[in-house]
């Protein structure tokens, strides 16, 4: 009997890995996937986290059937000859899934090490941390903002899929810093696209030293933040 799909994904399940995961990366596992699903990690830290998911799954396998079995013994049910049988299958699939568990773990281990070994070192150029105003900047552009000029005035603005805007200004600085870059294929009227660079993808994944900004909400469908259409006074 599998686990159930449901319960493995109501709650994620806690590995042995966790605290080294943290420590080498600055960020509690839980805000590491919501990265992950923003699209704001490097590609060392996607490996990581899609490593650790996996191990997560296998460790919800071990938990289902170690329940399963302690379940089976607890006196619930009439000692005969089809519980011993259960008992059996239970066993041979809670070995089958510590394997798994262990199997994972190497995979986890052997994406983790390298960072190890380089170290918690700081993400932007120069290296000093971002700061709090630049990671929630970055969190924002990286759930989807472009560039617009208004249609009158030829103003700047950055509305952002999450419906935040960011100053121009900022914006200016972040591409100073090489932490993001526009598509100038488009015109600003029709809204070029911005997007994380590698730099600004580790200087998220990296930050150390600040608590990490939320993540903003994904945008529901059809609410991408309108272009100005009217004079600001």
């Amino acid at each position: 009997m599998p686990p159930d799909p449901a319960l493995a994904t109501a709650r994620r399940a806690v590995s042995s890995l966790d605290h080294r995961i943290e420590a080498v990366t600055g960020h509690d596992v839980d805000t590491l996937w919501a990265y992950r699903d923003r699209g704001v990690l490097d590609e060392p830290h996607v490996r990581l986290v899609d490593r650790h998911r996996e191990l997560a799954r296998a460790e919800t396998g071990v938990t289902f059937y170690r329940t399963l079995l302690h379940r089976l013994t607890s006196g619930e049910f009439p000692v005969d000859g089809p519980l011993f049988e259960r008992i059996d299958r239970t066993v041979d699939q809670l070995e089958e899934a510590a394997d798994t568990r262990d199997t994972a773990a190497q995979r986890v281990i052997a994406a983790l090490e390298p960072l190890e070994a380089a170290g918690p070192t700081a993400p932007a150029a120069g290296g000093e941390p971002i700061s709090a105003a630049d990671q929630a900047a970055l969190l924002s552009i990286a759930g989807g903002a472009k560039v617009h000029a208004h249609l009158l005035t030829g103003r700047m603005s950055v509305p952002t899929a999450s419906g935040s805007r960011i100053p121009y200004a900022h914006l200016q600085q972040l591409e100073a810093a090489a932490l993001v870059s526009r598509d100038t294929s488009h015109t600003v009227e029709a809204g070029q696209p911005v997007t994380l660079t590698d730099t600004g993808r580790a200087a998220l994944a990296r930050s150390r030293g600040h608590r990490p900004a939320a993540v903003p909400p994904a945008p529901r469908p059809g609410t991408w933040p309108a272009a100005p259409t009217r004079p600001h006074r």
